[in-house]
């Protein structure tokens, strides 16, 4: 009985005192300055290159194949 008593005792404590042990999570932050990778332009990359009338025409053509009232006539 008193070593179930104990175990039990002996858990709850460790339980309890296992939360103390939490630390913040939140991400800090500088001032001014960002700390993530840059963004890069849609048409900077891949097939166009740079080319930003290159894929503003694979853009409207995109758009177009999905045009439901152009599907329907």
């Amino acid at each position: 009985m008193k070593k179930s008593l104990f175990l039990a005792l002996t858990v709850s404590i460790g339980l309890s005192l296992s939360a103390c042990g939490e630390y913040s999570q939140v991400a800090s932050y500088k001032p001014g300055n960002y700390q993530g990778k840059s963004d890069t332009r849609p048409w900077e990359g891949g097939q166009f290159a740079g080319n930003k009338q290159a894929w503003e025409a694979a853009l409207n053509s995109r758009n177009q194949a999905q045009n439901e009232y152009k599907k329907a006539n």
